[in-house]
């Protein structure tokens, strides 16, 4: 007997709170049929008439009998926003960052998730290995859309010896069974130097334009190397010139695909924008903004991002964090905000310091008297090739800063910390550094700024941050 889904709490004035469900019962079936996890539970209360059965603590039992509009929420949050468990990862891929992690951190730090549903509820990258034809089948009958792929390679010797999975090269199969069900799919390629990058980038990157248009487009990333590397493969560190190359490589492929596209596409009259499920023209393939930093080349303009589909894997994040930051700079001044005058500091990662630089410059210039002090924080943690604000530690930023203050630097009345920094939902950075030691340590407030451009604006001129969801619905939790 099942014991069901726990919930944890009840919205007020909701079809559960007027029904007498309580926070600690328990959804135990909807319609006679035990709900294995979120989509299910959602599939099975689209009727406009339910029977739910609802278990107390002590074991008493009430079947509600209800009538409502066919998608109007029951009003419930679960223990769990998945209501099953995470399914972990059963690679043991070269690359993995999370075997490049030092012992004695959180535990939940350590967890391999490779679970499609978050990769539709949160945008997380799967490698499709551990599917089985009844997940596939879930994924179409839900329409679980987009379905993010860690691709890395199409070539299934590599790729099995990349993830270390013999049955990895196999998985890449169906990703042709989620082409033909018509779900839209976006990639990912973990490039690692004399692995999968050269003639192998562009043999995967020929084989992936054969998904179009199911296959959205595809981000090329590098790999991450930490200093926490003992017992793993041997892995090089990219140059600025295989920077330069990587970007070559892949804007040749970005013209090709999209003069490709173009002359097969016929638009529709009433259609407002393209349709990529038909096959709008697009780039498909994007370089991540880490390559053009380290190439030192500008980066591409904002039309080259096909709507910033790849934004959450770093690809545009600099340049629409730019055009966001303008756009609120014009708008404020329009409406005389940004008087008065005020000093602050801010921290990012070594990585995109010099676009941070450019941006709190721009604030100082529309907005005399409002001066920010950008202080990027190198990262000793997990060693200095690592450069990027969302793996930077609460105690590498305060080490650093108070030497800063030392050397006679003025941190200002207040400091802005990226919201990146900190895990979803709480104000602890990746050591279990919370926001409240970093204030205790340097004798300032902190504020945490959510990574929209005009969200920025706003944080350095010292007006109220506007109220945003997080864009991580949960994190794995014991």
């Amino acid at each position: 007997m099942t014991k069901g889904h726990k919930i944890r709490s009840v919205e007020e004035g909701s079809i559960a709170w007027k029904e007498g469900v309580e926070s600690g019962m328990y959804l135990v079936s909807v319609n006679g049929t035990a709900p294995e996890d979120v989509f299910d539970y959602r599939f099975l209360m689209n009727d406009d008439h339910v029977e739910i059965l609802i278990r107390e603590e002590n074991g008493d039992e009430t079947l509600l009998e209800i009538d409502k509009e066919p998608f109007e929420d029951f009003g419930v949050e679960f223990e769990s926003s998945l209501m099953d468990d995470y399914r972990s990862c059963c690679n043991r891929c070269i690359f993995c960052f999370i075997d490049q992690m030092p012992p004695g951190m959180r535990e939940t730090l350590y967890f391999k998730d490779d679970d499609t549903r978050l990769s539709f509820l949160q945008g997380n990258y799967v490698t499709l290995t551990n599917l089985s034809d009844r997940d596939i089948g879930r994924i179409i009958r839900y329409r679980m859309e987009p379905i993010n792929i860690s691709v890395q390679t199409t070539n299934p010797e590599l790729r099995v010896k990349m993830l270390r999975n013999r049955f990895a090269g196999r998985a890449l199969e169906k990703m042709r069974t989620l082409k033909e069900a018509g779900i839209a799919m976006n990639g990912q390629i973990v490039l690692c130097k004399g692995w999968n990058d050269g003639e192998e980038l562009d043999r995967t990157i020929r084989d992936l334009t054969e998904y179009l248009p199911e296959m959205q487009s595809v981000s090329v990333v590098p790999v991450g190397l930490s200093r926490f590397r003992d017992g793993l493969e041997q892995l090089a560190p990219f140059t600025k010139e295989d920077a330069c190359r990587v970007i070559d490589q892949i804007e040749a492929w970005q013209q090709k695909i999209w003069h490709m596209l173009e002359k097969s596409y016929v638009p529709d009259a009433e259609e407002e924008e393209p349709d990529l499920m038909r096959g709008a023209p697009r780039h498909f393939i994007h370089a991540s903004d880490e390559w053009y930093i380290l190439a030192g080349r500008e980066l591409p303009e904002e039309s080259r991002y096909d709507g910033f589909l790849q934004y959450e894997n770093g690809v545009g994040m600099l340049r629409l964090m730019q055009i966001e930051t303008d756009a609120a700079i014009s708008a404020f001044r329009e409406e005389g905000i940004g008087e008065g005058e005020r000093r602050v500091s801010s921290v990012c990662g070594m990585l995109a310091a010099p676009y941070v630089r450019r941006v709190m410059e721009r604030v100082e210039h529309a907005f005399p008297g409002h001066h920010v002090h950008v202080c990027p924080v190198r990262n000793d943690f997990f060693g200095e090739s690592i450069t990027v604000t969302g793996l930077i530690t609460g105690g590498d930023l305060i080490r650093q800063l108070l030497l800063r203050r030392q050397n006679g630097e003025d941190l200002g009345t207040e400091l802005l910390v990226p919201v990146n920094m900190l895990r979803s939902g709480e104000t602890v950075f990746l050591d279990d550094v919370t926001v409240e030691d970093v204030e205790r340590a340097l004798g300032i407030p902190v504020r945490i700024v959510w990574d929209s451009g005009e969200d920025t604006v706003r944080a350095a001129l010292g007006m109220p941050p506007r109220k945003k969801e997080d864009r991580q619905l949960y994190e794995e939790a014991d």
